[in-house]
């Protein structure tokens, strides 16, 4: 199992590479925008929905990265009497189990959405992109999302010394 998670740490490098490289294309997007408007009163009109995809690729590349490391923000207010009762591993192993399982349903809705939206025909509006490809992108990483989620929640209720750092 241990070579699987290695495995799985090594793959994550690939979407985190992808919003790397996102987020710089819209940092030089955003100040070519800025230095073509303000010095020659000629802004880059498709820059609004390239950021708007930008962002959309940078989060949802992100997201089940971040949620196979634990990564999220987390309120501690309830951390201490659990600890006491000796129930950390079941509270995190059930709470990441039950986002994971609640985050399906989002996905689907969005795969349903995308399709509606590759029926319509709908496209961006300067640089006329299928939105198509876009609401499928979000919807196959927020199912890959609840996966890892999943998965992580399984892990840390029945086995959480795989999830442990190796010595």
């Amino acid at each position: 199992m241990r070579p699987l998670i290695r495995l799985t740490t090594a793959l994550s490098a690939l979407p985190m590479t992808m919003a790397s490289l996102a987020l710089f294309a819209l940092m030089v997007l955003t100040f070519a925008d800025v230095i073509m408007r303000s010095v020659f009163n000629a802004p880059i009109e498709a820059a609004t929905e390239l950021i708007r995809i930008g962002i959309a690729l940078i989060v949802f590349s992100a997201l089940p990265v971040l949620s196979g490391r634990e990564g999220h923000i987390a309120a501690d207010l309830l951390d201490r009497p659990f600890a006491n009762w000796g129930l950390q591993r079941w509270r995190d192993g059930l709470v990441t189990l039950a986002c994971g399982v609640m985050l399906w349903f989002p996905a689907g809705r969005v795969v349903d959405l995308a399709y509606r939206a590759l029926s319509y025909g709908d496209v961006t509006e300067y640089l006329e992109i299928p939105t198509f490809y876009i609401g499928m992108f979000i919807a196959v990483m927020t199912y890959l999302t609840a996966v890892v989620l999943i998965l992580r929640g399984l892990l840390r209720l029945f086995a959480p010394q795989l999830l442990d750092p190796a010595p």
